[in-house]
């Protein structure tokens, strides 16, 4: 997969669809229990940031892979697990990690330009880990340090958990619409 080219496939989706929207409608929630497209976007943003300590440590050589590591049968059930988990698809509800909650409930207008940026910086480092990935190199999810996997699953995961959230954001854009047009 080309992940830099992805990623700026789903930014540009996510420009071209909510762009549009002001801070009320980006903040805009069908009900209290699902995100709204603010939400979903800061969600992703934190949760790519918690791959960059991970990046950080192993470029660094100071990343300590646990154990469970060694199993590669896990390593490689693990790593399918969660990118089956995060397929774009929906079909499957999930409830994330306490520590990818998205930060606030009123998210600010310009989150899609904060967005952007952070897609920028996510490419530089996937970019920069190239070494890592020829290398077939494991890192824990982090949420979780038994959930391993190979770095270029991660990357993968990141991709896929991003078209997810697009389309649980388009989800919420149409629900907004129709609520509007009442």
């Amino acid at each position: 997969m080309n992940w830099s080219a992805e990623i700026d496939k789903i930014t540009q989706s996510f420009k071209d669809k909510f762009g549009h929207l002001g801070e009320k409608e980006l903040n805009w929630k069908p009900n209290p229990q699902t995100w709204s497209i603010a939400q979903n976007i800061d969600h992703l943003m934190v949760v790519n940031e918690t791959y960059f300590p991970v990046l950080a440590s192993l470029k660094a050589g100071s990343y300590k892979t646990p154990l469970i590591a060694k199993l590669g049968f896990m390593v490689s059930f693990l790593g399918k697990t969660v990118l089956n988990a995060v397929k774009p698809d929906r079909k499957k509800k999930m409830k994330t990690f306490s520590v990818w909650e998205p930060t606030v409930s009123q998210v600010k207008g310009d989150i899609l330009q904060q967005f952007e940026k952070h897609q920028n910086e996510l490419k530089r480092q996937i970019e920069t880990s190239k070494e890592l990935i020829e290398k077939g190199t494991i890192i824990s999810s982090p949420a979780n340090k038994n959930i391993v996997y190979k770095l270029e699953t991660a990357f993968d995961i990141i991709v896929s958990h991003e078209q997810r959230h697009l389309e649980q954001a388009k989800e919420v854009l149409q629900l907004l619409t129709n609520n509007t047009i009442r």
